[in-house]
This record gives structure tokens, C-alpha cells and sequence, in this order.
């Protein structure tokens, strides 16, 4: 099985757009009603339909990263469309219980709104069986609040630990022109939560928590000796030691970049994603591969099959406990 844990709900019915359109404006809004039909349409197209065409099985299904948009202040509008989003998730993934799993958006807000976000991540992974979360390490999109590791996030981790679901660490949109949101703020982020982490005895105080880190890790791969001499230089635990708790996926768009990733972290690290659809889209004219199509990098990376099949699948189920019971008891 092929199983990407990386994918974005970036071709929503355009009822979701107005919905969060009007409250920007300030209106009371109110989702209006989305068909099943119009969930098919949306996703038969696009999503379901690549995965299929490149070989993929299942896709971890979240709403849009970019526009999250945990910038906006107010807890009660970041609930509201926190949930809006997540339910028509939940729904596609109801539709397709073979191709998608849903992971959640979390109504954070600059202040952080933690009874917001710990109730939304009670509902759908205790309720709605969603298997994971997206975490927003800069929910100001200025960087402008403090670091993940910090004891102000302790209540969210908490419950990830208690409910055993990782989240995947990713931003949404910047509100610094100098950061272009897809180019270089996504990156940063991926790159200054890795730091962030090191600096830090995180894992000490929540030994159970996983924290995926998207992108590929940013810089970290290509950066992986001078994390190694920063730790030396300043009594940091080893870059190493973080690897039981901090995994990476393969959203990196060409072939070195890939061979990179899996030469420097163990294949037990990497969990094969594609982000399609998503930052990045068609092909590499010098090559003819589509850009988000990892997965003819991982296969020309000469992964063993072990390890190729711990990048394709089992370490998936081994950080998605969750999933891991759901595919077991659909006899998968």
C-alpha cells in the first residue's frame, strides 16, 4: 500500500470560499449547504484522481494549509470555520473510506485560543475518527508569538499525547510581504521548528509526542552537519536524539533533493507525501515529471525494500496509530 500523508482540500466547493468570505466581512455567516454530488465533483477530478493515475492508495486529507489563516483574531470566526472545514473533511472521507483519511484544521488564533483548539481536537479525533492534526507554529503569520516548545503549548500536547495522534507542523499564510507564504514561509517554519526543538527538552516532558515536519524539514537535510556542530558548540542534545520523536515527509519537488533527504535521516523518519494539488503544480520541463509527483523520486532513490516500504507505508501506520487501526479493520 502506498499511503501520502501530505494532502490539502484546495479544490472545496465554492461554498466554503463565500462562507469564509462573508466573515471576513464581518457578516454572521452561515455554511450553506454542499451536496454530496458536489463533494464527488470536487475531489473525483482532482485528488482521487491523481492518486489513482500515479499508483497512490490512500491520502491523509486536510483542509486548505494557506488558508487556515490563523492570523485572524477573533476565537468565535476561527471555531466557526475550524469546523466548517474539517466537516467537509470528514465528509469526503466518509464518501471515500478507501482513498482518504482526515486530519484537522485547528481554530487557532495569535492568543492561541487553547479551549478552542483542544475542543476541536476532542471532536475529531474522538468523535469524527479523524487521525491526525495540522499545528500552526506561528499562528500570527509574523512570528511574532513564542516558540512550540514553549509551556503555553503544553495544553495541546497534552491531548495529542493522551488521544496518541500526531500533528504535522505546518503555517499557514504569512502576513510579511518579505515571506512569500509558499516559497519561503512554509520553509522557514519547517526549519525553525526543527531549531526550536533542539534548543529545547520538549520530548523530555512529552515522550509520546510525534510531531511530523513537512517539506521535507526545510533546510534541516542539507543543513543536517551544522545542526550537528550547533548542538556540540552549544550543549544541545544531538540533531539524532530528536528522531524518535520528529518525523519528515518526501514534499520535496525533484530528484536530488529526494536522494538528499533519504541519504541524511533514516528511512524510518520519512513518510512518503506529495502535497499534490497543493504549492506546486505541473511538470519539470527537463524531465517531464510532474512536480508533486514524489513518488517517481522515492522509487529512483534506491531505497531498499525494506525501507522502501517503511517510506510507503509502514511508517505511516506507525506514526498514524489511529489509521493503523482503521486499515486493520477494514482488513488492509
Amino acid at each position: 500500500m502506498i499511503i501520502d500523508i501530505h494532502g490539502h482540500y484546495t479544490t472545496a466547493p465554492p461554498a466554503l470560499k463565500q462562507f469564509r468570505d462573508a466573515q471576513l466581512d464581518g457578516e454572521r455567516a452561515a455554511l450553506a449547504p454542499v451536496t454530496d454530488d458536489e463533494l464527488r465533483e470536487s475531489v473525483e477530478g482532482n485528488q482521487l484522481r491523481v492518486l489513482r493515475e500515479r499508483g497512490g492508495d490512500l491520502m491523509l486529507f486536510s483542509p486548505k494549509a494557506s488558508g487556515m489563516e490563523h492570523h485572524v483574531a477573533d476565537a468565535g470566526v476561527a471555531n466557526a470555520w475550524a469546523r466548517a472545514s474539517n466537516d467537509l473533511v470528514h465528509r469526503v472521507a466518509e464518501l471515500y473510506p478507501e482513498h482518504f483519511a482526515a486530519v484537522a484544521q485547528l481554530p487557532q488564533t495569535p492568543e492561541g485560543n487553547l479551549g478552542g483548539v483542544t475542543a476541536e481536537i476532542r471532536r475529531t479525533v474522538g468523535e469524527l475518527g479523524f487521525v491526525g492534526v495540522n499545528l500552526n507554529p506561528d499562528p500570527s503569520g509574523t512570528w511574532a508569538g513564542k516558540p512550540i516548545t514553549d509551556e503555553s503549548w503544553f495544553g495541546v500536547y497534552e491531548v495529542l499525547t493522551e488521544l496518541d495522534v500526531p500533528a504535522m507542523v505546518h503555517v499557514s499564510t504569512a502576513c510579511n510581504p518579505n515571506h512569500h507564504t509558499l516559497g519561503a514561509h512554509y520553509l522557514n517554519a519547517d526549519t525553525s521548528v526543527f531549531t526550536q526543538l533542539l534548543e529545547s527538552k520538549l520530548f523530555d516532558r512529552f515522550p509520546g509526542l510525534r510531531l511530523v515536519i513537512p517539506h521535507g524539514g526545510g533546510a534541516v537535510p542539507y543543513h543536517w552537519g551544522r545542526y550537528r556542530g550547533l548542538a556540540m558548540r552549544n550543549g544541545w542534545r544531538d540533531p539524532a536524539e530528536l528522531l524518535p520523536n520528529v518525523f519528515f515527509d518526501t514534499c520535496v519537488y525533484h530528484q536530488p533533493g529526494i536522494d538528499l533527504l533519504l541519504d541524511v535521516l533514516p528511512a524510518k523518519n520519512v513518510l512518503f507525501a506529495s502535497e499534490m494539488l497543493g504549492a506546486v503544480r505541473g511538470a519539470d520541463p527537463e524531465t517531464g515529471i510532474a512536480w508533486d509527483d514524489t513518488l517517481q523520486y522515492v522509487d529512483r532513490a534506491g531505497l531498499a525494500g525494506e525501507d522502501l516500504a517503511a517510506v510507503y507505508e509502514d511508517n505511516a501506520r506507525r506514526v498514524y496509530p489511529r489509521l493503523d487501526r482503521r486499515l486493520a479493520a477494514a482488513g488492509r
